[in-house]
């Protein structure tokens, strides 16, 4: 669930920032992956660590 928030969020992010300083359609799109894979991995370590606390 984390993750796919963080996915989500990041694409959010990485796009707005793009837009913000004017980028064409391709740097809008690669910073938009690039940040959603990186609050993707984020997002993976607090569900394991959430998981772990659980457990």
């Amino acid at each position: 669930m984390f993750v796919l928030l963080g996915t989500l969020l990041g694409a959010i992010i990485g796009g707005t920032i793009a837009k913000r300083r004017k980028g064409k359609p391709l740097d809008i799109l690669q910073y938009a992956v690039i940040y959603a894979m990186i609050f993707a991995v984020i997002g993976l370590f607090i569900t394991i660590l959430v998981h772990r606390i659980a457990v």
